[in-house]
C-alpha cells in the first residue's frame, strides 16, 4: 500500500512551540484556546516532552527544550519574532483566562477596522498570540476606506472603524 507524503489527517503546516514547561503550555492552550490533546509523550522522568494539540482544524505541537537541538523557548519579555493568530469564541473572555492562566496582556482587546476584535497576549512560556473574534463582516472596499481614514487621522474614536492599528 503506498504511503502519502502528506497525510490526509494532518494539516500541511503545524507550528511547534518549544517550552521550558510543556505541561504549563498545554494547560494554557486547553484553558484559553480550548485545545484538545491528541498525543502526549513522556520523557524518561515521566514529564511531558511532546504533545500534539488540536484546535478545530489546526494543530500545534508542544515540545520541551532538548540539549541536542538549538531551538529554545522564547524569553518572557514579549519579544518573540513569531506571533500565532487564533480565532476564539469570545476574545474578552480569552484575555481574562490568559491572566488567570499566568499569562499577560501585551495589547488589550479592541475593535479593528477589518471587523475583528483582537488582543495580543503572551502565555506563561513567552509565546505571543493574537487572539481574535469576528464582530463584523466587512468588504474589501470597507476595509480599504477604513484603513485610509486611519492613515489620514479621520477615523472616529470608539468605532470599529477607529483603531490604533498602524
Amino acid at each position: 500500500m503506498p504511503v502519502k507524503p502528506i497525510p490526509d489527517t494532518s494539516p500541511r503546516v503545524i507550528p511547534v512551540l518549544v517550552c521550558r514547561d510543556p505541561e504549563a503550555e498545554i494547560a494554557f492552550c486547553q484553558k484559553v484556546l480550548k485545545a484538545d490533546v491528541g498525543v502526549r509523550r513522556p520523557g524518561s522522568d515521566g514529564t511531558t516532552i511532546h504533545a500534539a494539540l488540536i484546535l478545530g482544524e489546526a494543530h500545534i505541537i508542544i515540545q520541551a527544550e532538548f540539549p541536542q537541538l538549538a531551538s529554545r523557548a522564547p524569553q518572557t519579555d514579549g519579544s518573540s519574532p513569531v506571533v500565532i493568530f487564533v480565532y476564539v469564541e469570545d476574545v474578552d473572555r480569552a484575555v481574562e483566562m490568559t491572566l488567570d492562566a499566568g499569562g499577560s496582556v501585551l495589547a488589550p482587546a479592541q475593535n479593528q477596522f477589518w471587523g475583528d476584535r483582537s488582543a495580543r497576549v503572551m502565555d506563561p512560556s513567552g509565546h505571543v498570540w493574537t487572539i481574535a473574534s469576528r464582530i463584523e463582516e466587512t468588504s474589501e472596499d470597507q476595509r480599504g476606506q477604513r484603513w485610509d481614514d486611519i492613515k489620514t487621522g479621520q477615523a472616529r474614536e470608539g468605532s470599529t472603524r477607529a483603531t490604533n492599528f498602524k
